[in-house]
C-alpha cells in the first residue's frame, strides 16, 4: 500500500513545478485527476519532442503523438477536459471538488476566485 492511496487529487496546474507536484502524489498513490481546457489541453501535449505507437521524433508523426514533457508528468494520472467558462463545466468542476480531498493549482493570484471557485467555496 503507498502512503498516500485512497486521497483524491484534483490537478489543476501547468508548466512544469506545478504538474511535477502532482505526479509525485500520484506516484505516492494519490488518484491524481488531471483538468484540461477542450481543445488545447497541457501545453506539452505539443512541444517537442514527440512519442507515439511510430517512435520519437521532433516533429508530430501523427495526431496521436504526446510530447514527452506531458508523458512524463502525467504518469499515473488521469486526466478530463472541462470547459471552466461553461456552466456545466463549472457545475461538473465543482462537483468533482466536493467529492476530492485537495486541489492543487499554479495559476496566478486571483484567478480562481475570478473563475469562481475560491478557498472558502
Amino acid at each position: 500500500m503507498k502512503p498516500l492511496e485512497g486521497i483524491r487529487v484534483i490537478d489543476m496546474t501547468r508548466y512544469l513545478a506545478g504538474p511535477h507536484c502532482t505526479m509525485l502524489l500520484a506516484g505516492l498513490g494519490a488518484e491524481v485527476i488531471k483538468i484540461e481546457t477542450p481543445g488545447r489541453g497541457d501545453i506539452f501535449r505539443n512541444r517537442p519532442p514527440f512519442g507515439g505507437a511510430s517512435g520519437h521524433s521532433l516533429k508530430k508523426q501523427n495526431e496521436d503523438d504526446l510530447g514527452f514533457g506531458l508523458l512524463h508528468r502525467a504518469r499515473n494520472k488521469k486526466s478530463i477536459t472541462l470547459d471552466l467558462r461553461s456552466e456545466e463545466g463549472k457545475k461538473l468542476f465543482a462537483d468533482l471538488c466536493t467529492k476530492s480531498d485537495v486541489v492543487v493549482e499554479n495559476y496566478a493570484p486571483g484567478i480562481m476566485e475570478k473563475m469562481g471557485f475560491s478557498y472558502e467555496d
